[in-house]
């Protein structure tokens, strides 16, 4: 038998909220946006093919000559457009990769003490500077590098030669010596590293900062230091968001310009001598330097090696997609 409460107790029926009616001007507004965004994405896709057409119809007279070197004065004799292109692909790739290895550990350092173990104080000031720094212009870099940076690395450059010369990459010139003044591969890597650091550490900085809080209590609540929290929680989970950000500062390092052109002192050799002088040279700075005084085929020559630059960015670019969704299904962005 029911009792009294029960039987004068009726029934609960689930109210239902009313539901929100679209408007015509919602609608039209998410269309738009929807047309917006697809344009967008349109335009970055066409301005991005209207360069490589560009650069493929300037630089077609330079690779379909077969007499350059005769046209050209800065070709060696004898030589064509592979002999001048195949050196300046060396030495950009060269000073890029050389850059990256100086700048990226000190990045993911910076950005792990700013992100774990810096006071919140300090760590919003050191980053209000690292962002500081990207905003300083290529200029700024060059003439600190030739007039601040060169004179104080020149005995460093020296001991490297002095006591590592027989490793290829600190080798010295036929004398056994550094150059004087040092206006090679090493010190405009440096300079270049100190300009892609700041890229590499914001992006490393917001990533790390975007590490669950729940990994981390868990390795802290596991008996984990400091540092194996970060060793096995922060770095995996921000391991393919180091990789985005070391493929950004590795694209400006590959078309850096003007701070090249003001410290090193250019060669057309395939060579791995980072302290000797006139040995390698940039594709971008290459360009800087002899467009204003080209003839005609010599600057369809410049911008071929223009359109080798934009195939590396490109392929580097892919291959950095490639390593990203690889590497994510590990990390635990996901």
């Amino acid at each position: 038998m029911a009792s009294p409460t029960t039987a004068l107790t009726p029934p609960v029926t689930p109210v239902t909220p009313p539901s929100r009616r679209t408007k015509p001007s919602d609608r039209g507004l998410d269309r738009g946006f929807r047309y917006l965004a697809v344009l967008s994405g349109i335009l970055i896709l066409a301005v991005l093919a209207a360069v490589a057409i560009f650069l493929v119809i300037e630089a077609m007279p330079a690779l379909t000559n077969p007499d350059l070197a005769s046209e050209v004065p800065w070709i060696p004799a004898g030589g064509n457009l592979w002999s001048v292109v195949g050196p300046l692909i060396f030495g950009t790739i060269l000073a890029a990769v050389v850059s990256l290895l100086l700048a990226v550990p000190v990045a993911v350092g910076i950005a792990l003490f700013i992100s774990h173990y810096a006071p919140r104080r300090m760590a919003s000031v050191l980053g209000y500077v690292v962002d500081l720094l990207a905003a300083i212009p290529s200029v700024v870099f060059g003439l600190w590098g030739v007039l601040v940076l060169a004179p104080k690395v020149q005995p460093v450059w020296q001991f490297l030669v002095d006591y590592l010369g027989w490793i290829p990459l600190f080798a010295g010139d036929d004398h056994g010596n550094a150059s004087n003044p040092p206006r090679v591969l090493m010190t405009t890597a440096i300079v270049l590293a100190v300009m892609i650091l700041p890229i590499i550490t914001a992006v490393s900085r917001e990533v790390f900062l975007q590490t669950p809080r729940l990994h981390e209590e868990a390795a802290l609540a596991l008996g984990a230091t400091r540092w194996e929290l970060v060793r096995m929680a922060v770095l995996p989970f921000g391991r393919s968001g180091v990789t985005s950000a070391a493929m950004l500062g590795l694209g400006r390092a590959l078309g850096e310009t003007m701070a090249v052109l003001m410290i090193l002192s250019p060669g057309l050799l395939y060579s791995f001598k980072l302290l000797v002088a006139s040995q390698q040279q940039t594709i971008a700075a290459n360009i800087a330097a002899r467009f204003n005084d080209a003839n005609d085929i010599g600057r369809s020559t410049l911008i071929a090696t223009g359109l080798a630059l934009f195939v590396i960015t490109l392929l580097v670019n892919l291959a950095a997609r490639a390593i990203i969704a690889r590497r994510k299904e590990f990390s635990g962005a996901n």
